[in-house]
């Protein structure tokens, strides 16, 4: 049975969230604030966790951020009730799996769920085949089943989000892959944000790759198209 942790302060949400999670077959545990939710993530062990962005204590971009450096892999879908596109981009660059923003659904949320699982489900099968493999990608050493990286054997700080993304260019590596792909691919299908997104988490695997970022010769740009990691 999937364990899921819902961290929102609104008290008719939580006992809706509840309700309808326990209908679908989940284990549900739950916090009403930033900070018991941080400790909840780093004390338990959970399937997925959905994370209110406005809450008491601190904030779902704040616990989203400490979660991940702390080495939580457990995927993470924000709830917010902004829909300014930079909040949602900030959510994603952070490690965030997924958003979903108010007023939604059940429907729709319960079809993120599900589409995180299965891809979180993939993506564990595929780092089986990978396990404790270090790869030389540019000047960056990764072992994508331990989620690690560094220089020279100096550690290197990268988010899950920018893993996934790095995962997706390898696995394709001399192949041209769009940007939508990348959207559809490591965020899911219906993730509402523009191309946009892609060229800052490409920005920032650049800086940690090439050795000169402003040209590149490892992840190269397609124009009209996307991108290629040439391996």
């Amino acid at each position: 049975m999937n364990k899921i942790l819902v961290v929102e302060d609104e008290p008719n949400m939580v006992k809706g969230l509840i309700d309808n999670l326990e209908f679908e077959g989940y284990k549900v545990d739950t916090a009403t604030d930033g900070e018991a939710g941080l400790k909840k993530i780093l004390a338990e062990q959970y399937h997925l966790i959905l994370l209110d962005v406005m809450m008491p204590k601190m904030s779902g971009f704040d616990v989203c951020r400490k979660a991940r450096e702390h080495g939580i892999k457990t995927p993470i879908i924000l709830l917010t009730a902004k829909g300014e596109e930079i909040d949602k981009v900030l959510g994603l660059e952070l490690g965030a799996d997924d958003y979903v923003t108010k007023p939604f659904s059940l429907r729709e949320l319960l079809a993120r769920i599900k589409a995180v699982l299965r891809r979180t489900t993939l993506a564990e099968a595929d780092n089986d085949k990978i396990k404790n493999v270090d790869l030389n990608i540019g000047k960056l050493k990764v072992n994508f089943s331990s989620y690690t990286a560094s220089i020279k054997g100096k550690s290197v700080d990268i988010t899950h989000k920018e893993f996934d993304v790095l995962k997706y260019l390898w696995e394709n590596r001399n192949f041209t892959v769009s940007r939508d792909e990348l959207l559809k691919d490591v965020w899911g299908q219906d993730v509402y944000t523009t191309t946009r997104t892609i060229d800052n988490f490409i920005l920032k695997l650049r800086q940690k790759i090439e050795d000169d970022p402003n040209r590149p010769k490892i992840i190269l740009t397609v124009h009209g198209t996307g991108y290629k990691l040439i391996g």
